[in-house]
Parts: C-alpha cells; sequence; structure tokens
C-alpha cells in the first residue's frame, strides 16, 4: 500500500489537532504524545495552537491544579509535560536509564571532589523529608532547608568548557529522573517562568521496559504514522535494537512512501478526508515539526537553515495545509511578526493572519522569546 505525501499532510493536520482543534489541554498533549517542555513557553503556544479556547489558564488547571498533565524528563534526555496515565511509560521506557547514567555521572564528579554515593543519598533523604514537612518549594528554597544542595564542585577539570556546578543543580534533577520529585507546583513570576516548585512524587506504576517500549512506540505510530525506523530511534534516543523491538511488538506494517518505506498500525490503512484548508503558527520546539527525523514531506531543504539553529531545535514556524510555509517571531513590543518562505497566495494569507491576530489576543501582552534562538526567528524579532 501506498500512502502519499498529501495524506500524510492531512493526518498531520487531523491528528495533531491543527486542522480539528481539541476541546481540552489534555487532548491536545495526547494528540502529539507529550509537549515538548525544554522552553515553558512551549507548553502554553503548542497547546494554545490545537485549542479551540486557547489560553495560559486551561494549561495552568491541568499542570498545577487538576494534575493530569505532569512535567518530566523524557525522550532524548529532554523535557516534556505529559498525560498522567503515560507517566509510568515514559519513565519505564526511557528515563529510568537516563537516570541511571545522570547519576552515575554525578557521583563520579562528586568522588574527584571529596564526597560519595553515600553522602549523595543522605541529602537526597534530607530533601525528601523536608519536602514532607513543607509540601513544595523551589530550588533555592530547599538550599535553605538542606544548606550542602548550594554546595558547588568543579567540573570538566583542566578542560576548556571547565565549570562549577551546585549539587543541587544536579541532584535534583536525578532525583527528578529516579521518580522520586517532580516539578509541580506554579512557577514564580508569569506561565514563562522555568522557576518551577518541587514537590514529592508518588512512584510510578510498574512496567516492563520492554512493555513500556512498545506502548511508547504505538502511541508514536498512531499520532505520527507512516514514520521509519530512523524517524523512530531519534525520537526516542533509543538503540535500534529496542526500537525494532517494540516495533515488533505493535504489529506495525510496512507502507510505501514517496521517499522510501514507512511503518503504520496495522488498523491505520485507511484514508484520512482532507481537512478544510487550515494554517497554524506553531512555537520554538512544537512536538510536530520536532516530531519526524527525515521532514521533507512537510519542511522544504531550501528552508531549514532559517527555522533551525546549529544544533537541530526548530524555531516558530508557519503552516499552511500540512506544510511549513514560513516563520514568525514577537519583537519587545509584544508585535508578532511573521514572514512567508514560499509564494502562499491569499487565502493562506489571510488564514494566517487571523492566526496571528488570535494568538496576539490571548497571549495579552506577553513577550515570548524562544530558548534556542534560530535565524530568521532573531531577524523578524529585531
Amino acid at each position: 500500500m501506498r500512502i502519499s505525501t498529501a495524506q500524510r499532510r492531512a493526518r498531520l493536520g487531523v491528528r495533531h489537532r491543527l486542522a480539528r482543534k481539541a476541546a481540552s489541554v489534555e487532548e491536545a498533549a495526547r494528540a502529539v504524545v507529550a509537549l515538548h517542555a525544554t522552553d515553558p513557553a512551549t507548553v502554553f503556544l503548542s497547546a494554545g495552537a490545537r485549542l479551540t479556547a486557547p489560553g495560559p489558564e486551561p494549561v495552568e488547571r491541568a499542570l498545577y491544579e487538576d494534575r493530569t498533565l505532569t512535567r518530566m524528563t523524557g525522550m532524548r534526555r529532554t523535557m516534556f509535560v505529559v498525560p498522567a496515565d503515560l507517566v509510568p511509560v515514559v519513565q519505564h521506557s526511557s528515563t529510568r536509564a537516563i537516570a541511571v547514567r545522570e547519576r552515575r555521572s554525578l557521583v563520579k564528579v562528586l568522588t574527584e571532589n571529596g564526597r560519595d554515593e553515600a553522602w549523595l543519598d543522605d541529602v537526597a533523604g534530607s530533601v525528601l523529608r523536608s519536602l514532607a514537612e513543607v509540601g513544595e518549594a523551589t530550588a533555592s528554597e530547599l538550599g535553605g532547608l538542606e544548606p550542602r544542595l548550594r554546595e558547588q564542585f568543579r567540573v570538566a577539570v583542566g578542560k576548556p568548557y571547565e565549570g562549577t556546578q551546585s549539587v543541587g543543580g544536579r541532584l535534583l534533577n536525578v532525583m527528578a529522573m529516579e521518580g522520586r520529585l517532580v516539578r509541580r507546583g506554579r512557577p514564580a513570576g508569569t506561565w514563562i517562568s522555568g522557576l518551577h516548585r518541587w514537590g514529592v512524587s508518588p512512584p510510578p506504576a510498574e512496567l516492563a521496559a520492554h512493555e513500556a517500549r512498545a506502548e511508547l512506540v504505538r502511541r508514536w505510530l498512531a499520532a505520527f504514522g507512516p514514520g521509519t525506523e530512523a524517524d523512530l530511534k531519534w525520537w526516542t534516543g533509543w538503540s535500534l535494537g529496542q526500537v525494532r523491538e517494540a516495533l515488533a511488538a505493535t504489529g506495525a506494517v510496512e507502507v510505501e512512501l514517496a521517499d522510501g518505506t514507512g511503518l503504520v498500525l496495522a488498523d491505520d490503512l485507511g484514508e484520512v478526508p482532507d481537512p478544510e484548508p487550515w494554517a497554524a503558527l506553531l512555537p520554538a520546539l512544537d512536538p510536530t515539526p520536532m516530531g519526524w527525523q527525515a521532514r521533507d514531506w512537510y519542511l522544504p531543504p531550501a528552508h531549514r537553515a532559517e527555522l533551525f539553529d546549529r544544533t537541530g531545535n526548530v524555531g516558530p514556524t508557519v503552516w499552511w495545509n500540512g506544510e511549513v510555509v514560513g516563520g514568525w517571531a514577537q519583537r519587545a513590543d509584544g508585535e508578532l511578526a511573521w514572514r512567508p518562505l514560499t509564494d502562499v497566495g491569499a487565502d493562506a494569507r489571510a488564514a494566517i493572519e487571523a492566526e496571528v491576530a488570535g494568538l496576539a489576543a490571548w497571549l495579552g501582552g506577553i513577550t515570548v522569546t524562544p530558548r534556542f534562538r534560530t535565524p530568521l526567528e532573531r531577524e523578524l524579532s529585531s
């Protein structure tokens, strides 16, 4: 069976809730498996692009009141916001292995600085006891409750990138990866702030690693399929053997694509009807443009240098009917600016301008600067 590029774009628009909006933040997150959260603002902007009623309030409610979404380190050692039911899947498929490596690395540098793992475990125990008493606290507040978190040590001594790190800066993240802490409190400042409050995490439900990997791949195929082994290896950060094992467990089947062979779930071979024409403004690091390694079918190679930074992070993108057609940015005064990178036509321009007006309205004067700057974003924001 062959799945055309036009059909892939139709699937993207419908399934990622860009052509047909979601009624809830949880639905928007599940549509793309999880929301990228390395940049705190991305969570709100990605959700907003997919919601019938966008704004920061529904995202804050899901994160901090209903707790139907959880912020956690996941695939590729990247920060995500994950639907609550997916937390054990991400934890056991990806995060637990990352935690083992990160703890080993931290113990190594602490040993070089006169500390050992027993000392580290004692500090971790103190953190848990402190949070049991106070409920939630920022990293700075925890440093006041457990002063050893503020101790500093040298890393990469003698190398060009030698530097200083704090115990807390590393340990709290490791404890979160181990499933003992969670970033769950409202941040200090506005919704674009990254100064989140820490709390004790209930242990995630147990799940065998191979079962967790299979479930994550099944969800990825349902949202992003068709895709390739290379796409999945890149998106998950797993070994090729782990990807192939998980794919086999899902019963994925091969289909012909314009640029090779792809994979879909066996019950996902039907055509998705073309949606009504749609436009979208997606933020930097949005999960849709970051969902595949091979991107030529929705992002012309000629535009890549303008829309990505040197390490592969995508900037803000403008979409029309399943294809990236431009980029956008916000200026210091809050004004939104966008630029087409191809001739989009009058209908597309009108739809994109409507998206610009809608985004400006719900931002309500908040100015967002992406954490990772890209050439076109820098140019448009100046």
